[in-house]
Formats: C-alpha cells, structure tokens, sequence
C-alpha cells in the first residue's frame, strides 16, 4: 500500500505480458506533452501499458528519454521529441515527427504545464505571458497542428486543466486564468470537430502528490504538518496521486468514452463540489 493508502501500480509490463487482459488503446499513436515527469510520466506509463505507442514531447530531454526508456525497458513503443509547446516551430516537429516514426496520429494529451503565484498586482506582465503563453497557447498549438493528421481518421483530445479553471484559487491569478481558458478552448474544439470524429475532453486534477510536492513536503520545517494542511482542505482528506489522474485520462483517451466530448472531468478529491 502506498502512504496515501492506496494500492501500488501493477507494472504495465504485467499486463502487457497477459495475453487475458483487453487493452484500450491497443496501437493507438499518443503524443503526450509534459511526459518527462510526474503526472504527464505517469500519463505515458498507462498508455504504453494500455498498448499505445507513446510520443514523449517534453522540453527536459533528460527526463524526456527517462520515461521513454522505462517504456521501452518493459516491452512498449515510444519516442521522445524535445518541444516547447510554446513554439509553433516545436509544435510543428512534434507532429512531424510522430508522423516520421508510426505513420499517424490518434490520441493528444495536452498536459504540459508551468506554475506561478501572485495576484495582478504582483504578477509582471512578462510572467503572465510565459505562463499564458505555455498553459493556454501551447495547448492552441498543439491542437491546431494535430487535427489536421486527426481529421484523416478521427482521433481523441484530452487536455489537462485544473481545479483552478474551475473555481478561484488565491494568489495564482496568471494561472488560474490560463487553466480557465484550456475549459473554453476545450469546449470550442469539441463542438467545432465533432462531425469530423474527433472527440475533445478536458481533465481538472486537484492536488496532487506528484515528486515535486513530495519534495516541497519533505524539505519543509514540518513535513507531516505540511501534508495535514495540504490535505485537509479536500473531502477525501488526502492528495491524490499520479495513478489516478492517469486513469482518468486513459478512460477519455479510449473508446469507453466514446460519447463524450466537450466534457470537463474533475478529479480533485471533491475539492470544487464545496
């Protein structure tokens, strides 16, 4: 059991291994960006466990290669692409690319995503454009020069919003207002493709217990005291983990959503049901 009192991933390769289990989304090409670490890894683990071919778009190659690696190692397919979502000349490689190496496109994960704090009055305004510019453009980008390969054969959007594109969250405003606008994007895309066979769903993530907030946990003056504040606030009474926001993405990435599009998906603990 995990210290959140969950059970333990079974590795992918398990069940690639077992021939009994149905996967849902055998050969289906992903390009999934922000794969190199924490949720967007974990993304790409359960769709090569669930039989995708992975692109791993990340602008940290190191780690890029890292989950690509761990892929390979247990038997799937993946490729790592260095891209920043914030640059039509990456967005453009990126699909060229995946195009370059599996033939096609089926499935986009938009999850790259950066952090800032502040309220108007102490965000610069070249702070609220590198966060617009990476939270809300990139996923612009990417679903502007992934469609057009989508529209050949259908295909599938799952961008990763937030509980703070749901609800305020104080003192984040640069980053509650571009998690906002990936809902509307969302929304638009769903209803501007629908006839063309491309579904477009969004994911709102609460807290989650990624590397990163273990780290701000455990180099805090009082790590168990951090993680009480950082829970308690949920109805559930704890953060969620990685897996589980995986698994929500791989249900709207796969054909058991097949009716849904133009959905926002929360998985936040109960967070924005208060």
């Amino acid at each position: 059991m995990t210290k959140e009192g969950l059970p333990k991933r079974q590795p992918f390769s398990t069940k690639m291994q077992n021939e009994k289990e149905e996967m849902k989304l055998v050969n289906k090409v992903s390009i999934i960006t922000g794969a190199g670490a924490g949720i967007g890894r974990e993304i790409a683990l359960f769709f090569a466990r669930e039989g995708a071919k992975v692109v791993v778009a990340d602008l940290d190659l190191k780690e890029g290669t890292k989950t690509s690696d761990i892929i390979k190692r247990d038997g799937g397919e993946a490729a790592i692409v260095l891209t920043d979502v914030s640059k039509e000349s990456d967005v453009k490689n990126m699909v060229k690319t995946t195009l370059d190496i599996f033939g096609r496109l089926d499935i986009l994960v938009n999850n790259a995503g950066i952090f800032s704090e502040g309220s108007v009055l102490e965000t610069s305004e070249s702070d609220w454009y590198r966060i617009l510019g990476v939270n809300l453009n990139g996923v612009f980008l990417c679903i502007k020069y992934c469609i057009p390969e989508m529209i050949k054969g259908g295909g599938v959007i799952v961008n990763i919003s937030s509980e703070a594109g749901l609800v305020g969250i104080k003192n984040q405003v640069a980053y509650n207002v571009s998690k906002s606008g990936v809902i509307a994007l969302t929304k638009s895309t769903a209803l501007d493709f629908a006839d063309k066979n491309i579904r477009v769903n969004c994911l709102c993530p609460g807290r989650t217990l990624t590397p990163l907030v273990e780290k701000v946990i455990s180099t805090s003056e009082n790590p168990e005291n951090t993680r009480r504040i950082l829970s308690e606030d949920r109805p559930l009474k704890r953060m969620g983990n990685p897996e589980e926001i995986a698994a929500g993405v791989v249900f709207l990435a796969s054909d058991e959503a097949s009716y849904a599009t133009g959905s926002i998906l929360s998985i936040d603990g109960g967070y924005t049901a208060q």
